[in-house]
């Protein structure tokens, strides 16, 4: 397994849909911590507040993960490496959507995206009961994602800390425990 260096003071929250990171994060934003949410709810307002639908804007899968992923690569090429930020998923979660929309994973883009990116730890929260919304509508890969996560994760190198389906406040104090 090989083993990512850290060169920064980033921590990556994942999980599949409905796993509580937005909200998790939420919470440590209000205590003080600087957090980046996920780039695909990002693009989703952005291209509703356009006028699109998510029909339309999921309508060319691979454009849409390509574009997502091109927006986690420019965000996080922007923001300063020694600064304590908590990510609503990080770039490697592209290998597991890649998959799940039938793309190759071989993609030599998001493979160079994947051996570019690196964070201090990874957290797979444990899923929670699934709340649809207009951007999670299928519970019906939910535990697919989580365990593709999981095993992208630690092939490339990083040791992931699972977060147990605890209430909000005690994920935070695990977490919390678990920072460096």
């Amino acid at each position: 397994m090989p083993n990512k260096r850290t060169t920064n003071n980033w921590y990556v929250f994942t999980g599949g849909p409905s796993a509580g990171k937005t909200t998790l994060l939420q919470f440590l934003e209000k205590k003080g911590f600087i957090v980046q949410y996920e780039a695909a709810r990002a693009y989703f307002d952005q291209q509703i507040a356009l006028g699109k639908s998510i029909t339309e804007i999921r309508s060319d899968e691979a454009s849409f993960q390509q574009t997502v992923l091109e927006l986690k690569i420019q965000n996080e090429s922007k923001l300063p490496a020694n600064e304590l930020i908590l990510f609503d998923r990080g770039i490697p979660d592209s290998i597991a959507y890649y998959e799940i929309a039938g793309l190759p994973i071989d993609d030599p883009y998001l493979q160079r995206a994947v051996n570019n990116s690196c964070y201090k730890k990874v957290f797979l929260l444990e899923l929670l009961d699934f709340e649809a919304d207009y951007a999670r509508t299928d519970a019906k890969d939910a535990e697919r994602i989580q365990a593709l996560l999981l095993k992208y994760y630690e092939l490339e190198g990083y040791k992931v800390i699972q977060v147990p389906a605890i209430s909000v406040e005690k994920r935070a104090d695990f977490i919390l425990n678990h920072l460096e």
